[in-house]
């Protein structure tokens, strides 16, 4: 694969402690001709399956192949609205290929996905996998989770903290493939990028069981690749009964 200069890319999946099959999937794609990378730029994509082993696979494995076709392949100028168009493609594929495999019903996927071009972010966003912003010393998610127990967190009825432990904290209220329709999250206009930015996306399986804090020293005092691998290492340490996935890239 090639990755032009002006990032630093990393990325790790790790099946975690418990679990037998790796639901998660994560990708990374630029256009071969150059024409196409001035218009479309980078797009990277995180989603965690959710359905039963096979079920999770498959809906994970569908939403980044059909998000990274449809925007591999829009006409349309506009990185967000071709996002938006890719999410909505792949919500229908998952539930028309559970419709056609009985077994299926039900399954579903978390997705985050990001589109870099030159000094401009954008992104869209189903679940509760995670976008974070790495700049100087500080971190910040620029996605919100789609799940009960962040609207429980967002009304004031718990804590944070509580929300971590909570028995309910894996219900999403919104998931691809899951329900009649869904509602990204984006943002309405760009964020402008710095140089020695970093962009983390991840599963819930990395952010359950390492702070932001974490995550920040990690960037701030390794390569990429490093931090990514010290990330899902500590996971793991802390029992990772989810599968843990990563991916990081660095603006030069």
């Amino acid at each position: 694969m090639r990755i032009r200069p002006g990032i630093e890319l990393a990325g790790l999946s790790d099946v975690g402690c418990l679990r037998q099959n790796n639901e998660d999937r994560y990708s990374y794609w630029e256009p071969g001709r150059e024409e196409q990378f001035r218009r479309k730029g980078r797009l990277a994509m995180v989603a965690d399956g959710m359905g039963g082993m096979e079920g999770g696979q498959e809906a994970s494995r569908i939403a980044v192949e059909t998000v990274e076709k449809v925007y591999s392949h829009a006409v349309n100028g506009d990185p967000q609205s071709a996002l938006l168009e890719g999410f909505r493609a792949a919500h229908a594929r998952i539930q028309a290929h559970a419709g056609r495999n009985p077994e299926l019903q039900g399954m579903g996927t978390t997705c985050t996905a990001i589109v870099l071009r030159d000094a401009s972010l954008y992104y869209a966003h189903v679940g509760d996998s995670r976008l974070y912003l790495v700049r100087d010393s500080t971190i910040r998610s620029l996605t919100h989770d789609q799940s009960y127990v962040a609207r429980l967190v967002e009304q004031g009825v718990i804590s944070a903290t509580e929300a971590l432990s909570h028995p309910h904290r894996n219900i999403l209220i919104m998931a691809l493939g899951v329900g009649p329709d869904i509602l990204p999250e984006f943002s309405e206009q760009p964020v402008a990028l710095e140089r020695g930015d970093t962009l983390l996306l991840c599963t819930d399986g990395l952010w359950s069981m390492v702070s932001e804090s974490e995550m920040q020293l990690a960037i701030a005092n390794a390569s990429l690749g490093n931090a990514c691998r010290s990330l899902v290492e500590s996971a793991k340490q802390r029992g990772a009964p989810d599968n843990v996935t990563i991916q990081a890239l660095g603006v030069k």
